[in-house]
């Protein structure tokens, strides 16, 4: 999904790429937290900022609501609604898919669940 040209695009746009299946998540609408590692290029981003997620040549511009950190991905699974990361999945099933993208020296920089929301 491409969002049409705008006359007046937003300066402070960070772009961040993401896998297809939970690139289309978010721009369908039902994907509202994204899960990152504490980079800290991650630690930089704040609530107010445009995101531009892409996926190929698709793009979706988001806006971040909140920024809460966890110091795990069982501990962010205990606050955070499951479904708000990856609609399809469980708790047990989507800690399970986060760890096979980070492994534990990622984990260990600490948790970012980032909450987001189309921008129109």
């Amino acid at each position: 999904m491409t969002a049409p040209n705008n006359p007046n695009p937003p300066t402070d746009v960070r772009n961040i790429s993401i896998r297809k299946p939970y690139f289309d998540l978010i721009a369908s609408g039902h994907k509202t937290i994204e899960v990152r590692v504490g980079y800290p290029s991650m630690r930089r981003i704040t609530p107010g900022q445009l995101i531009r997620f892409t996926s190929g040549d698709n793009h979706c511009l988001t806006h971040v609501t909140r920024i809460t950190e966890y110091p795990s991905f069982k501990a962010m699974l205990d606050h955070e609604d499951p479904t708000a990361i990856a609609a399809t999945s469980n708790r047990e099933e989507l800690l399970d898919i986060i760890r096979n993208i980070y492994p534990p020296e990622k984990e260990n920089l600490g948790v970012l669940a980032i909450e987001i929301e189309r921008h129109v």
